[in-house]
């Protein structure tokens, strides 16, 4: 006798996301990157535009990273992270890199 899936399969209904699970995968994707120090302000902005998202993002790197490396893996992470999370397609991924952070090592390294 063959088991009976838990899920009905004619059972129909609608799945929503809102704009905060979207936030949050985008702000979880960004701190997942080596090289971010913190997310500046509110850290992301995100527009809707039917199924895609526009993002701008707004970080603070590590000193001695290479921002336009740390730039793209985040514009990856992204995209990565909303496309397979969610039913929404990534627009654009704009990182805008305000600050550098001196961490520890860094700041009490002898002259």
């Amino acid at each position: 006798m063959p088991l009976k899936s838990r899920y009905n399969a004619n059972f129909t209904g609608d799945v929503t996301y809102g704009r905060n699970l979207i936030s949050s995968i985008i702000m979880l994707a960004v701190q997942e990157i080596n090289g971010v120090a913190s997310l500046q302000g509110k850290g992301i902005r995100t527009e809707m535009s039917g199924n895609t998202v526009n993002v701008d993002v707004f970080v603070n790197v590590e000193f001695g990273v290479s921002c336009s490396d740390v730039a793209f893996r985040i514009q990856e992470n992204v995209k990565r992270g909303v496309e397979t999370m969610s039913r929404y397609k990534i627009g654009v991924v704009n990182v805008n890199i305000l600050g550098i952070t001196m961490n520890e090592k860094t700041d009490k390294a002898p002259l």
